[in-house]
């Protein structure tokens, strides 16, 4: 009786940890792009920018790379963008440690699941499967 109660308090646990990761992640991601946002209006007052007309070749932080260089330099666009990433990589996080608590339970057809769409989500981020 005593055993069964524990593996409920360590699943708990365990959601517990889950739920925080997640909150945290949420609210992490909404203080940098709120940060982000305040950033690009300090450094682009008074500027009225047109969006009738889309143009990608403006798209300065097209990759991940290029996100981490304009944070560097304090461009408000990118932190915006890196809140975002962040906001991205959360429920990714979220995966990564259930994979690690269902290896602790020795738990392996959802590590194996845990596996699977975590690669999911890796493929299609980076561009998915071409026809």
């Amino acid at each position: 009786m005593n055993l069964a109660n524990k593996e409920n308090i360590k699943d708990k646990d365990i959601q517990l940890i889950l739920g925080t990761l997640l909150r945290a992640g949420v609210i992490i991601s909404m203080g940098i792009v709120l940060v982000g946002g305040v950033i690009f209006l300090i450094h682009n007052k008074g500027v009225i920018t047109d969006y009738k007309v889309f143009k990608p070749e403006l798209a300065k932080f097209s990759s991940i790379s290029a996100i981490f260089k304009g944070v560097l330099t304090l461009q408000g666009d990118a932190v915006v963008q890196f809140g975002i990433l962040m906001l991205i990589f959360t429920p990714i996080a979220r995966i990564v440690f259930a994979i690690f608590s269902f290896l602790v339970e020795r738990d392996y057809l959802y590590v194996l699941i845990g596996i699977i769409i975590l690669a999911i989500i890796t493929i299609s981020l980076n561009g998915g499967l071409a026809h």
